[in-house]
């Protein structure tokens, strides 16, 4: 019965004595030079960085945290074809070869320190223009792996995978053969090409500067087949089955990671999240078919809007006759404004209202729409907190709504629905909290 097990010992020894490896270099010189005892059916695994490396796949990027990280997350949208998930800062992605990893497999590791990698263009043509310099430089013939770490759905820690290859099959197909016990086998595959990969990694490790190793033992053969054969098609990919129940769980703790934050870093926060959130708590309901909400987010007039509503509310303090020392305390509450990232500010826009000739109806048409307001509101803020991003509402901007509307040129009938203040958490990645017990805010009648 045919196998994909080599029947014997398999042996796995780490190419020692390797350059540090820059864009133009020779790699199969230097592997050939440093690993002259290479022989036929060896197969030789290489990391996808010094190929990364010597195909000039480096990108070079500010040395200012901020702009670095901003880079990096420009070229891991730019290296994707899709979006699969997103938690907190962490995004999996599907990149340009089909792989799905988290951020389209872009790494700082191992390269300098202004630089970051980007997988090789297409690591199987990689594998064979290896495979054939070897064979050139030895004259025997190996087969090539070129391996990626990556996570693997629902297991943790990450492992060492094949991206590309030539000179081995990297399938073994079971189906149709019949077990020990009698068993036909009908849908086993061994991913082959992968197991060699994490095999060669017990040698390589990520730290010690060993980034090629050689499997001896096996039975190569070469059926023509390479590492972008590994990759599942998606009509047959039944891990897109869990998206509504992933969706599900979302949806169910979007609001309890809601939470309002006070601190925040420097890190940018991306302009199509906060026009996304924005688009998310349109959605809140609404009097009378209107659309009674507005969003305005603060850029260039920011700091002269905080200075004017700083103003403001200490000229309310004083009149009410605070000291000065109790003036700067009070005050001092509003600082987070000025350390947020963003503030998007929302206003109520009461179009559409009806009129009615008694107070009582009047105010309760007044009640309906303010509740429309928070509902958006609240949208926002549970947008924000989805998306893994912090966020606190204050209402400063109600008690000044003249000055607000003056300094940013609003009309009149807009009616400040407080500030939203809006970045990473410096303490760290959002959470869902437990609910809390209703007590005695829930009744039953």
């Amino acid at each position: 019965m045919s196998d994909h097990a080599s029947g014997g010992d398999v042996t796995v020894k780490a190419v020692t004595g390797l350059p540090e490896f820059r864009p133009g270099d020779d790699l199969a010189g230097a592997i050939a030079d440093a690993a002259p005892w290479l022989q036929d059916g060896d197969v030789l695994v290489v990391t996808s960085k010094v190929v990364s490396k010597v195909e000039g796949r480096l990108v070079t990027v500010p040395a200012d945290p901020d702009a670095r990280d901003a880079e990096r997350r420009r070229l891991v949208e730019a290296e994707a074809v899709r979006v699969v998930a997103r938690i907190n800062r962490t995004v999996i992605t599907e990149n340009k070869l089909g792989i799905v990893q988290a951020a389209s497999g872009i790494d700082s590791s191992n390269v300098a320190g202004d630089e970051l990698a980007l997988l090789p263009e297409n690591p199987d043509d990689s594998a064979l223009a290896l495979r054939n310099g070897i064979r050139e430089r030895l004259g025997v013939n190996v087969a090539v792996v070129i391996t990626d770490t990556m996570g693997r759905a629902w297991r943790i820690g990450q492992t060492d995978t094949a991206i590309g290859s030539s000179g081995v099959t990297v399938l073994h197909k079971y189906a149709g053969q019949i077990d020990r016990q009698g068993n036909e086998l009908v849908v086993t595959e061994i991913a082959v090409a992968d197991e060699i990969a994490a095999a060669a990694d017990l040698v390589k490790g990520k730290t010690g500067g060993l980034p090629v190793a050689v499997v001896r033992g096996l039975a190569v053969t070469d059926d023509g087949s390479t590492a972008a054969d590994l990759i599942r098609p998606t009509d047959q990919d039944l891990f897109r089955l869990g998206t509504e129940e992933s969706l599900a769980q979302g949806r169910s703790e979007a609001v309890l990671m809601r939470r309002s934050v006070r601190f925040y870093t420097d890190e940018p926060i991306p302009e199509d999240a906060i026009r996304k959130a924005v688009g998310i708590a349109l959605t809140a309901p609404a009097p009378h078919h209107t659309r009674p909400v507005r969003f305005v987010h603060v850029k260039e007039r920011r700091k002269e809007l905080l200075d004017a509503m700083r103003a403001q509310w200490r000229a309310d303090l004083a009149n009410d006759g605070w000291s000065e020392d109790r003036i700067d305390r009070r005050v001092r509450r509003g600082d987070l404004l000025y350390g947020a990232k963003e503030i998007v500010l929302p206003f109520l826009v009461r179009e559409g209202a009806h009129t009615y000739p008694d107070p009582q109806r009047s105010e309760a048409e007044r009640t309906m729409f303010t509740i429309a307001g928070g509902a958006a509101v609240q949208g926002l803020l549970v947008a924000l907190a989805a998306e893994g991003i912090g966020s606190c509402w204050v209402s400063s901007t109600i008690f000044c709504a003249p000055v607000v509307r003056e300094v940013l040129g609003l009309p009149s009938e807009w009616e400040p629905l407080g500030a939203v203040a809006v970045g990473y958490p410096t303490d760290g990645p959002l959470a869902p909290r437990p609910p809390r017990d209703p007590a005695d805010a829930f009744m039953e009648l």
